[in-house]
This record gives structure tokens, sequence and C-alpha cells, in this order.
């Protein structure tokens, strides 16, 4: 299919043009006109372009791409390394950030309500990225460390008091550990989110709301791999997700 019928169906799918951003979202490397093998990954990490380049993909989508706000724009070192590889293999690079943690279906907050089984009831944040909700039924912080391990393959850091009740939720992947104090003010029981800072620990325990570093990574997989297999299934290319692994 071509690659430029694919980019404005995904503009419009997640209403790219309406987010302010740190980064370009849509397409940040040109690469064939024709895909039929597209990867999908969380960032465009020069492992991920070797193993997409194994596979002969003919583009790679990921949630984190290139060319961030206040960055060195020069074309140096591992950015000059990953953009060779790109450019002699005629990949596409598509990246979209806010508006893939936004989108009430396919998105990364949505993505990981399904797999914590949370339930949506709004959204909230910067942009409205950020949502909220509830657990159908009631469990205790301990618990629900527990799920979220079981869930993402990875041990949660916990805040808060291992008893403590939580039957409503707010959500936000990656490193949104500011939003907490806007978690307090929807009247969450528990905020999850990818990453910690020293400060939120002392507003977790001051606030009494529980607090979940699940991971940065972890949280953000989900997203991506929905949309890629969104637009296999609608355009009948092939997909595959690659995971690159990261602790953080």
């Amino acid at each position: 299919m071509k690659t430029s019928e694919l980019l404005n169906y995904t503009e419009q799918l997640l209403d790219a043009p309406r987010f302010r951003d740190y980064c370009p979202n849509g397409l940040q490397v040109q690469g064939k006109e024709n895909i039929n093998v597209l990867i999908s990954g969380v960032t465009a990490s020069l492992a991920l372009i070797e193993a997409a380049i194994e596979v002969n993909a003919d583009a790679i989508l990921v949630h984190h791409g290139w060319f961030w706000k206040n960055e060195d724009m020069r074309i140096l070192g591992t950015k000059r390394k990953r953009l060779k590889l790109l450019m002699q293999h005629d990949i596409n690079l598509i990246a979209y950030h806010l508006p893939l943690d936004a989108h009430t279906s396919l998105g990364n907050n949505a993505q990981l309500a399904n797999q914590l089984g949370l339930r949506v009831e709004g959204w909230f944040g910067e942009q409205n990225i950020a949502a909220y909700g509830y657990l159908p039924d009631a469990v205790n912080l301990s618990m629900l460390g527990t799920q979220i391990k079981q869930a993402l393959g990875r041990q949660p850091l916990i805040i808060g008091d291992p008893d403590k009740s939580l039957h409503r939720v707010a959500w936000c992947t990656g490193a949104a550990q500011d939003y907490l104090a806007q978690a307090v003010a929807v009247g969450a029981d528990v905020f999850i989110t990818g990453e910690a800072s020293e400060q939120t620990v002392h507003l977790a325990r001051e606030t009494g709301v529980a607090f979940i570093a699940a991971g940065h990574h972890a949280t953000e997989r989900y997203g991506v791999q929905a949309l890629g297999s969104h637009l296999a299934e609608r355009f009948g290319v092939r997909h595959q997700f690659i995971e690159i692994d990261n602790p953080v």
C-alpha cells in the first residue's frame, strides 16, 4: 500500500494535528513509497532498526521517535548511525507521541487499562492524555501491585500503605509522575504511571494517595502494538511488534 495513504489515515485517526507536542508526529524519515511490512516498537533505537532490517521492513512505527524539542539538531554520533541505517535501507520512520497516549481506544492509556482491567470514566492532564476511572472490584494496594507485576512482567515501585483499599484509579503511561497532584484532584485512591521522581514520593505520602511507578517502557508497549495491528488489518500489510527490553 502507499505510504502516503497510511500516513493520511493515521493522522486523521489519531487527530494528530491538534496536539502541541515535543517532537514532530507522523513521518519523521522518508523511505519507500509502498509499505508491505510494518514493524512497531516503543522507541526508535538502533537495536529496533537493526531488528527491522532483519525482517525486511518497509516502515517502523514507534511511540518515541526523534527530533525532540531542545535536543542538539546536529546529525552526529548515535543519531548519525541510526539515520544512516534507515536511509541505506530506505525505511520509513513514523512516530506518534502524545496522539498515541491520548487515543481513547488504541492509545497507551486505553490499552494499559485493558491490560490491568481498569474502567475509564474520563480524561485529565495536559491535552487530556491521562485517564481516571475505577477498578471493578475493590482491592488493596498490595494486590494491585501483584496484578501489575503479572500483567506487565516486572516489579513496580509502590509508595503507600499495602493494605489501603482502592477503588478510584488515575493513570498515565510513561514519565507522568508530575500528574500526581492532578490525580489527587480527581479523587483517585492510587495513581499509576511509568516513572518516579524524588518529590512524588513525598506528595504521595502526604496526600495519602498511593503511587505506583510500573515502568516507562513497560506501560507504553501496548498502544503502538494496537495501532500497528489496526493498520495491518485495515490495509492488508504484515505487522510485527518487536520488543527491545528496557528496564526503565
